[in-house]
């Protein structure tokens, strides 16, 4: 049986494309929402590695036995241990160290791990995938806040809210399966 492999530069920083959309057209049935948490903790610090738990099981209990390549994530996700733990997974991980909004970088954050990200991120290859994190990951709090108008979790309590959300993702996953039959149906 013949395969098909992407060629690669070997020496590049980062072995993926810089565009999913090279291999999954938009409407494809992976753009999904794999793993939906709820914490009570308002920063992002220390939430990275139990998400990527989350949609590493949820994936598993779903057959999928291919490890995702690479995780985006916001500067709130930086956890030096975690994000580790989660390249020792197989994982390739570009988050930055500093805030958008920052000058220069944060006191004490230089160097190392830190030094390593910026510069991958400021590579044209690097910084072209970090920015697909925007319009992959936002648009699923867009469309739920605005056209859905889901704005605020009706039940009160922490494991209400989060069945609560399981429940908005899961709709949010159904509408695009149902957006891709109405599509498939026209084509």
């Amino acid at each position: 049986m013949a395969q098909n492999f992407i060629e690669c530069d070997r020496e590049q920083l980062l072995l993926m494309s810089p565009s999913l959309r090279e291999w999954l057209p938009e409407n494809h049935l992976a753009w999904f929402v794999i793993a939906a948490e709820v914490t009570v903790d308002s920063p992002d610090f220390g939430h990275l590695e139990p998400i990527v738990d989350a949609a590493r099981s949820e994936l598993e209990d779903a057959g999928v036995s291919e490890t995702p390549g690479v995780l985006l994530a916001d500067a709130g996700y930086w956890h030096k241990e975690q994000m580790e733990n989660v390249i020792n997974h197989g994982i390739q991980v570009l988050i930055p160290p500093d805030a958008g909004k920052r000058k220069g970088s944060r006191p004490g954050w230089d160097g190392g791990a830190y030094a390593h990200m910026r510069r991958v991120l400021s590579t044209e290859l690097g910084g072209a995938l970090y920015r697909k994190r925007q319009a992959m990951i936002e648009p699923v709090f867009g469309h739920t806040k605005f056209n859905r108008r889901i704005d605020r979790f009706q039940r009160r309590g922490r494991s209400a809210a989060r069945s609560e959300w399981r429940l908005i993702t899961a709709t949010h996953n159904l509408l695009k399966l149902h957006r891709h039959q109405i599509a498939a149906a026209g084509a």
